[in-house]
């Protein structure tokens, strides 16, 4: 009895720690659907708490649960046949995300608006969107990306490297 309810103790200490930081995720890939974020998480733990004795050690916990949470949320929204039209940026998340881009016209640098970001990365193909937000909004390293999306990190590196290009490009149309 004591295990059990030691491991219930500490998988309540993990969801503590993570609880935030996915919801936050899940709500930047499933823009406008902030309810459903909520429905999903639930989901993520579950399977998490579920699946916890296959978890591979050779990861980070962090990729692992991130993983579930990413694909959780890819299957909802395909399963509602869903796309978000809509990109809500919190003023942190722009302030971060447009200094981390390199967006310019010609030779000549250009402001980033919030409203403008937001529109490009709405219209982007979901793998690029994927990644630009991990990196960029969530902080995670090549290898993070790569264990979270089970892709290789040299891909990782090629999709981020594209991903800012379109942005670039989508940009100066939008604009």
């Amino acid at each position: 009895m004591i295990r059990v309810s030691t491991e219930r103790e500490a998988f309540a200490c993990l969801v503590d720690r993570y609880e935030e930081k996915l919801l936050r995720y899940l709500k930047r890939i499933m823009p406008g659907l902030g309810e459903e974020a909520h429905d999903v998480l639930q989901e993520v733990f579950i399977k998490a708490y579920v699946n916890v004795q296959g978890f591979d050690t050779a990861l980070s916990f962090s990729s692992w649960i991130y993983r579930i949470a990413h694909n959780e949320a890819i299957n909802w929204l395909r399963k509602k046949k869903v796309r978000p039209d809509t990109v809500a940026l919190g003023d942190d998340d722009f302030q971060t995300f447009a200094h981390s881009m390199e967006v310019s016209r010609g030779t000549h640098e250009y402001t980033l608006t919030k409203d403008a970001v937001a529109r490009t990365l709405s219209h982007m193909p979901e793998k690029y969107y994927t990644v630009l937000v991990l990196h960029f909004l969530e902080g995670k390293s090549y290898e993070e990306i790569s264990d979270i999306l089970t892709t290789p990190s040299g891909t990782v590196a090629t999709l981020i490297h594209r991903a800012k290009k379109q942005f670039s490009s989508m940009h100066e149309q939008h604009d």
